[in-house]
């Protein structure tokens, strides 16, 4: 029996990272071979006519799955009835300014398009924040569109997730999915931690072995594995002279597969979610940890050991997103 579609909102659609991700839903990248979609696209005024050119090339790619395209400049009309919401749309920071115009600027956004997910998206509507600072601009949208669960707010940490994968694939000389478990704590920036402690390869045909006994180098992976994945949108950004757009959106698309789909047995991913005091992370702040996906619920993996360079790290972002939280709320007043 056919499926009804799943109405999905990609704020920003007419950017880089909407230019990427859209296909990938129509194409059924994020939900599946066999679940049709209506896409909601929102971008701002200034970006209508090319919004526009993005619903003409998706009717142009004739996508099976794609049963409806809604674009529009208008927050009321982009969120109706959406059952998943991709926030990709956000004032990035330009040259010359302070880190509080930028939130300033983020803030008024996410609180206007968390009042209008509040009252038009539908009731079990499941977001996923991409624009920069994530963790915080998510904290907002929570905070403005109350009647959306807690846990139904999420920001993208899968990029970094996917990118810690990656290098150690590269530097292992193996295939990227003999990799797993590795782990992204705290903020979507460079104070981020990727923890390989707990992390596996399995090679093909062989057994699992932790990461730290097959790299075999831990000054690496305590130094310049981290520092790589730390920094790698900003060696993006020098190598394209453009930020990530096709990782970010491929990320988006991971990240909400595994969260409705659920995540395989035996493997966890990273999510920003809303802190619970696990791990000792002050509640009240989207912090990224390890989860588990089933049945359209996420879980934190619970019970892992935390060695003291890892304390370190972990408390040293968490402390980075309180303050991002207090700058955030004094923008509120």
């Amino acid at each position: 029996m056919a499926k009804d579609p799943v109405r999905v909102l990609v704020t920003g659609a007419a950017g880089q990272i909407g230019y990427a991700l859209v296909p990938m839903i129509a194409r059924g990248v994020m939900l599946g071979p066999d679940q049709p979609v209506i896409l909601h696209m929102l971008d701002i005024e200034p970006a209508a006519e090319a919004l526009t050119g993005v619903r003409m090339e998706l009717v142009d790619a004739a996508f099976p799955l794609l049963r409806d395209v809604v674009a529009t400049t208008d927050v009321t009309v982009a969120c109706k009835g959406v059952n998943i919401a991709v926030m990709v749309g956000g004032f990035p920071r330009k040259e010359g300014m302070e880190r509080k115009d930028v939130m300033s600027k983020n803030v008024s956004i996410y609180k206007a398009q968390a009042s209008a997910l509040e009252k038009q998206a539908a009731p079990d509507c499941k977001v996923l924040v991409v624009a920069n600072p994530a963790n915080t601009n998510a904290l907002i949208l929570k905070e403005f569109a109350p009647s959306i669960p807690e846990k139904n707010i999420t920001c993208l940490t899968r990029l970094d997730h996917n990118r810690a994968l990656g290098q150690l694939s590269e530097r292992l000389k193996i295939h990227v999915s003999e990799v797993k478990n590795v782990i992204i704590w705290g903020n979507h920036s460079s104070t981020q931690y990727p923890d390989v402690n707990h992390a596996t390869v399995t090679p093909a045909n062989g057994e699992e072995k932790p990461v730290r006994s097959v790299v075999a180098d831990d000054n690496w992976l305590n130094t310049e594995f981290i520092t790589r994945v730390q920094q790698r949108g900003a060696a993006i950004i020098k190598a394209r002279k453009l930020s990530s757009a096709l990782s970010a959106a491929s990320a988006a698309c991971d990240h909400i597969r595994d969260w409705v789909v659920g995540t395989p047995k035996g493997t966890w991913v990273s999510m920003g979610v809303y802190s619970d005091g696990s791990y000792g992370i002050q509640p009240g702040v989207i912090y990224s940890y390890p989860v588990t996906c089933d049945k359209g619920q996420w879980s934190i993996v619970q019970g892992l050991k935390i060695d003291d360079f890892s304390r370190q790290k972990m408390d040293a972002t968490a402390k980075e997103l309180v303050e991002e939280k207090t700058l955030a709320y004094s923008c509120l007043n």
